[in-house]
């Protein structure tokens, strides 16, 4: 058997109501993993409602919503292995933390306090990309690198539907396909690349058949099932450091979703997109999915759901309290910049 004769999993196991697909089983996927899934997307979800009330507050800045793409960054970092990486974008806050990055610190970068970029070491998290796509040569790069030590880790790219229009994606898959990276390619298509629209964003039947031109397999899962995501990723990851037969192969993933939000605080999603357009996608909350399937199959139950309420509530709390205790000073935005800072800059910080 070949790499590409690996059957790829199916790219949806759970109705919107949370109900089993026909067809489908989650005898892989153990009592433990879909419980930690549920509890990350919970608190992730929680974290997102106070972050923009923080912003409205004016306590944080600019800050861009992740509700109703929780399923696909859960998910998929859950799916990953302990060696693997992962290189995200602004939006990607739930991955970072499933992977080890601490709630207080993101937060400080919210803050505009520069210890926000600092990934603790034993964090396998490349710092944050506010530019479009550029961090997936990095990720190839770091891959190959990887494959030529013998190490044994994949290395998982998330971007944007919008990204696919720049070249240093075309650049990282092509590199990525000639040189057989141990690489996951992960697009959040979320519909819209801010105001733009797939459908004006490329003429292709998907985002996941680019893929074919690179000389690799890309598929399309619901991002809004966090199960068929954790079993999609999985099985890209194991084909990418475990390959049945030859090289590692990379794999290009497009995970179907919807932001519910606006593209940040500083957007108004109203202007391109209707409410009707909105509430449909929300009947396929990833959350409520999988929170209907583990009360049904009796996992969770009530009891559980209101003391985890509690629960996140009060970490949170903490969180936000560290991160404000921290003092930050707007002349460290030079900081790292400048060895000496301009007159003209050294002026304005002495006016402000």
């Amino acid at each position: 058997m070949t790499v590409a004769e690996r059957p790829s999993p199916d790219r949806r196991v759970l109705s919107p109501d949370g109900t089993i697909l026909d067809g489908n089983t989650v005898e892989d996927i153990d009592d433990e993993t879909m419980l930690a899934i549920y509890r990350d997307m919970r608190l992730m979800r929680r974290f997102d409602e106070r972050a923009v009330s923080w912003q409205r507050q004016g306590r944080i800045g600019t800050y861009p919503s992740l509700a109703g793409q929780e399923g696909a960054q859960v998910a998929s970092a859950h799916a990953l292995a302990e060696p693997d990486w992962i290189f995200p974008t602004y939006r990607d806050k739930a991955a970072c933390h499933v992977r080890g990055m601490p709630l207080e610190v993101m937060l400080l970068d919210l803050l505009g306090h520069p210890d926000g970029n600092a990934v603790p070491e034993d964090c396998n998290v490349f710092t944050q990309s506010i530019p479009i796509a550029t961090q997936l040569p990095h990720a190839v790069g770091m891959a190959m690198a990887a494959d030529k030590r013998d190490e044994r880790a994949a290395f998982l790219a998330y971007f944007g539907d919008g990204a696919t229009s720049e070249g240093d994606f075309h650049e990282a898959m092509n590199f990525a396909g000639v040189f057989d990276a141990p690489v996951v390619f992960f697009c959040n298509n979320n519909q819209y690349a801010i105001s733009v629209p797939l459908e004006r964003q490329t003429a292709s039947d998907s985002i996941a058949i680019k893929a074919q031109a690179y000389g690799f397999e890309g598929v399309t899962v619901d991002g809004m099932d966090p199960l068929a995501v954790y079993r999609i990723t999985r099985w890209a990851r194991e084909k990418a450091v475990d390959p049945i037969a030859g090289q590692p192969r990379p794999t290009l993933i497009e995970a179907e979703q919807y932001r519910y939000n606006d593209h940040t605080t500083a957007d108004d999603a109203s202007r391109y997109r209707d409410e009707e357009e909105v509430e449909a996608w929300r009947e396929r909350d990833p959350i409520g999915r999988l929170e209907r399937f583990l009360l049904e199959t009796g996992r969770l139950d009530g009891e559980y759901l209101d003391a985890l309420a509690v629960e996140i509530d009060a970490y949170l709390e903490e969180v936000i309290e560290a991160a404000e205790a921290e003092s930050v000073d707007i002349s460290m935005i030079s900081e790292h910049t400048y060895d000496t800072p301009p007159e003209q800059l050294r002026r304005q910080f002495e006016e402000r």
